[in-house]
């Protein structure tokens, strides 16, 4: 992986392209993003770098932070990721990265939080069928069977109950990067990408980029 940056998903519009047809696409409001930290193979025993995304008022971070920023020589961030690079030699802390490392037709992996749905039953959480709903079934929308009546007389690991749903980490593949827009500082990405609107996104290289 040789370019990253962290980003704030803004929301989904369509644009059309030179034949007419609508594209879905993504809008990400990308960096710009202080490089806070340069991990090397000799220090930490591989190779990443630090970044940090949005400004904050420094009475809003705590001591140990702080210190860490003010090493660095950049203002409090008030978001850090990191990412492995091939190669960090091409960057140095206090290096500021913007959205024009990366160019229309790029393809990227972003990744992020998905929304949260609170305690879910299993129809919802996992796509299981319903029983019958007929007023003496006694068996609407349960999870079903809870295994053998007596050996091994438990619930065997594994099996898809009831129970939190949504944020989770996801990352999606293969995007492409449709239009960059220098000036308002946004990324154009094909299709959709996990999370709110507001929430934080990695976006980086692809690692099994098909074009």
């Amino acid at each position: 992986m040789k370019k990253a940056i962290i980003g704030k998903k803004v929301g989904m519009t369509q644009i059309f392209d030179e034949k007419g047809n609508v594209i879905p696409v993504t809008v990400i409001e990308a960096g710009p993003c202080n490089v806070v930290q340069i991990k090397t193979v000799e220090t930490d025993g591989y190779d990443a770098v630090q970044l940090g995304y949005g400004d904050v008022k420094e009475h809003k971070v705590n001591k140990p932070d702080m210190g860490h920023f003010k090493k660095a020589g950049v203002k409090a961030q008030k978001h850090l990721r990191e990412f492995k690079l091939t190669d960090v030699n091409s960057v140095k802390v206090g290096d500021v990265i913007k959205v024009d490392s990366f160019v229309e037709g790029d393809i990227v992996d972003i990744q992020g939080t998905t929304k949260g749905k609170g305690f879910q039953g299993v129809i919802k959480r996992h796509g299981q069928h319903r029983g019958p709903m007929g007023h003496g079934s006694m068996y609407h929308r349960r999870p079903g069977s809870m295994g053998s009546t007596s050996t091994p007389g438990r619930v065997f690991k594994g099996k898809k109950l009831p129970g939190h749903m949504g944020v989770d980490t996801v990352t999606i593949q293969n995007l492409k990067v449709i239009k960059v827009d220098l000036d308002k500082n946004v990324i154009l990405v094909k299709g959709s990408v996990p999370g709110n609107k507001g929430s934080i996104l990695k976006i980086k290289d692809a690692v099994k980029a098909s074009n």
